[in-house]
């Protein structure tokens, strides 16, 4: 027995119904398609997630999820990285220099008790602190 002599399983094959030839066909003049409407025109085509006027499934269901466009800054706590609070004055560079940031960093939050207190050290416009 070899490749060659595989054959499909009794009846699970049929060949394909073709339409439109000839009345004695069964499937002439209409082509199985009906008398008149939309679908039995040529070059009809159902728009996806058509559902015949009633309303689709995914405008049916509630819209979730929202993601924002603007930079949130990184946040840094002075309460736990003593580091940045002992700074003679506070900039983008100086706080890299103390602490580990990622290059993508473009703005930090300096949050904490004594976040306050570091207002006056500030002297970068990428550096807020909270409550001024």
């Amino acid at each position: 027995m070899g490749i060659e002599n595989l054959t499909p399983a009794e009846g699970s094959t049929s060949n394909r119904k073709r339409v439109g030839r000839g009345q004695g066909s069964g499937t002439g003049k209409t082509a199985a398609r009906g008398q008149k409407g939309q679908k039995s025109r040529s070059g009809y085509k159902r728009k996806r997630n058509f559902e015949g006027g009633q309303q689709p499934l995914a405008k049916r269901l509630p819209k979730i999820g929202f993601t924002s466009r603007l930079v949130k800054p990184y946040v840094i706590n002075v309460e736990k990285i003593k580091a940045v609070a002992e700074l003679a004055e506070i900039t983008m560079e100086s706080i890299r220099s103390v602490h580990k940031i990622g290059a993508g960093v473009t703005n930090i939050k300096l949050v904490g008790a004594s976040a306050k207190d570091l207002a006056s050290k500030i002297k970068d416009e990428n550096v807020t602190t909270t409550g001024k």
